[in-house]
């Protein structure tokens, strides 16, 4: 690699790094000032769109999630109905922040309460997620599918299932690269054979977001955490 081209990638992963710090910013705010029982799924994902328009963001890249109780269990493109926050609830939000012209993917789980299996379930999250950046680090040539299994393990030997069919994403400049209906090659899924460190149409790198889905099925919840992979 020629260093313009290193200077290529570290400018591009900058920018997606900076996006995330803003993210979390966003999310402290989220923890600290909105977060609460009483209130409805629709009525708190509003609010977080305000508050990120005072962040100066214009465009989220996805929907908004904030799921709470059962609905932690649904699939990201389901939208199931509204539900009101419970005291005693475990609940995440998922957004997809553009900041500038570069996207965040950032998801965090929350408890409200002591429940102390929706603690387990929350604090589990963490360690898997590092676990299997620690396994991709080993081998970053490894197909989406391997490492799509590796999460799947690394989950099983945390006591809980996963609960998704992609454990990540690629991510990039706003729009990043998109194929239409694809749900294999741009994903860490079963099915992507091809190497992650592969190029995209433009020739450079692909950066991944790397996302752990947590079931606890026996007790009807889950939990959600989602960060940049390969940068940082």
């Amino acid at each position: 690699m020629s260093t313009s081209q290193v200077e290529v990638v570290d400018e591009r992963a900058a920018y997606l790094l900076d996006a995330q710090n803003k993210a979390i910013q966003l999310f402290d705010e989220i923890e600290r000032d909105l977060l609460r029982s009483g209130v409805g799924e629709k009525q708190l994902s509003d609010e977080i769109y305000e508050l990120a328009q005072r962040h100066g963001v214009r465009t989220h890249w996805h929907k908004r999630v904030v799921r709470s109780g059962p609905n932690t269990l649904r699939p990201f493109a389901e939208n199931p109905p509204d539900r009101i926050i419970q005291a005693d609830d475990i609940l995440y939000v998922d957004l997809g922040p553009v900041f500038e012209a570069w996207e965040a993917d950032f998801g965090r789980t929350f408890v409200l309460g002591d429940d102390p299996h929706k603690q387990r379930l929350r604090d589990s999250l963490e360690p898997v997620w590092t676990t299997v950046r620690s396994r991709y680090r080993e081998h970053p040539d490894m197909t989406g599918e391997q490492l799509y299994q590796i999460a799947c393990d690394e989950a099983k030997q945390a006591g809980w299932d996963f609960g998704a069919d992609i454990a990540g994403h690629i991510v990039g400049s706003f729009p990043h690269e998109r194929i239409p209906k694809d749900r294999v090659s741009l994903y860490i899924a079963a099915g992507n054979n091809r190497p992650m460190t592969a190029p995209g149409k433009d020739g450079k790198t692909h950066h991944w977001i790397l996302e752990i889905h947590l079931h606890d099925r026996a007790r009807g919840h889950g939990a959600f955490m989602e960060q940049l992979l390969t940068v940082g």
